[in-house]
């Protein structure tokens, strides 16, 4: 009876491996047949048990029972695995090195140390909140009431303001928890910032020095990287003008030095300068070497480098003054003596 069993299934199996689109084509009957088998009988049970396999050897791969059951234990690889990282443990200490702890320990460490640090830091600023209330309050009222005629005083103010908050261990997420004007000291600061980076750079373009010393190359690659920044600079507080003026009025700080006719101008005129600077130094160079019967292309590339960067501050600066134009003059006749030999 056990045998017609076994060739039952056996041939129940191989007909459902050759006869697959078959079954498929069923599901219909077999769901019904499901429907009809009481809940509370187990479907396992009602299935014929399996003859019991002969001792297999021992296996290669050990299969793991998965939805799909395609994955796969290989045991070889573990094995390998752990052959490596001793071998490389004994090379370490044989070279004097110290066994460091597994890579999954330092990562455990390590996030374990995030977290604490992350617990601190959160603890830190609940105690900001509780115990520095009067403190920001205070603070709170001083933006409020802040209202200059002299972006300088504004300048000073942020610089205090950014001292005081710097007792708190967490300013932003400390100050979310108290009603703090956030616009406002966001323009006071905007505007501080704003106008110190372009003071700043007014006074680098107007008091630059040329050091005769330096190569010209190397000159004039800085007078183009200052230039540079000078631009960016400018043009970047040009495209957010309107809406910085806007809030400056809105808050009474002020807002003068933004016009055109404030700090800007006077970064213009210094850029002037800077163009002249540039432009004596290239034409010294060529009348210390124009004097040779060889064209040296050298000096038709320094040349164009010259007349590149004026043009340049031409532009962003609307203009030459009379001492810089005299100096492109003087630029241009000796283009002309070049371009006769």
């Amino acid at each position: 009876m056990e045998n017609d069993i076994e060739l039952v299934n056996s041939e129940k199996y191989e007909l459902d491996i050759m006869q697959r689109p078959q079954i498929l084509a069923n599901c219909q009957e077999i769901n019904k047949v499901v429907e009809e088998v009481p809940p509370q009988v187990p479907l396992l049970l009602l299935l014929p048990p399996p003859p019991p396999p002969p001792p297999p050897p021992p296996p290669k791969f050990s299969v793991r029972s998965t939805t799909a059951g395609l994955v796969q234990r290989a045991p070889q690889v573990v094995e390998f695995y752990h052959s490596l990282m001793k071998r490389d443990s004994r090379k370490e200490s044989s070279n004097g090195g110290i066994c460091e702890a597994s890579n999954v320990g330092n990562v455990r460490s390590n996030m374990i140390g995030e977290i604490e640090n992350r617990s601190s830091h959160l603890l830190a600023i609940k105690a900001d909140v509780e115990t520095q209330g009067e403190f920001v309050n205070s603070l709170i009222r001083e933006v409020n009431s802040a209202a200059y005629q002299n972006i300088e005083d504004v300048v000073a103010f942020v610089k205090w303001l950014d001292d005081e908050l710097g007792f708190l261990v967490d300013e932003r997420a400390v100050l979310k928890h108290f009603d703090w004007p956030e616009k406002k000291a966001d323009t006071l600061r905007e505007a501080a910032f704003g106008f110190s980076d372009l003071k700043k750079l007014e006074s680098e373009v107007s008091y630059y020095k040329d050091d005769p010393r330096v190569p010209c190359d190397l000159a004039l690659k800085k007078m183009v990287a200052l230039s540079e920044r000078m631009e960016r600079t400018v043009y970047n507080l040009l495209r957010t003008r309107e809406s910085l003026m806007r809030n400056c009025k809105e808050f009474q700080i002020p807002s003068d030095w933004l016009l055109d006719n404030g700090i800007i101008s006077k970064i213009k005129l210094g850029s002037v300068k800077l163009a002249k600077k540039c432009m004596k130094r290239v034409a010294t160079i060529i009348q210390s070497k124009a004097a040779t019967l060889e064209k040296d292309p050298a000096l038709d590339y320094m040349l164009l480098q010259g007349v590149r960067f004026a043009f340049r501050i031409h532009q962003f600066a609307g203009g030459f003054d009379a001492e810089t134009m005299h100096a492109f003059e003087e630029l241009r006749n000796l283009a002309h003596l070049l371009n006769k030999k």
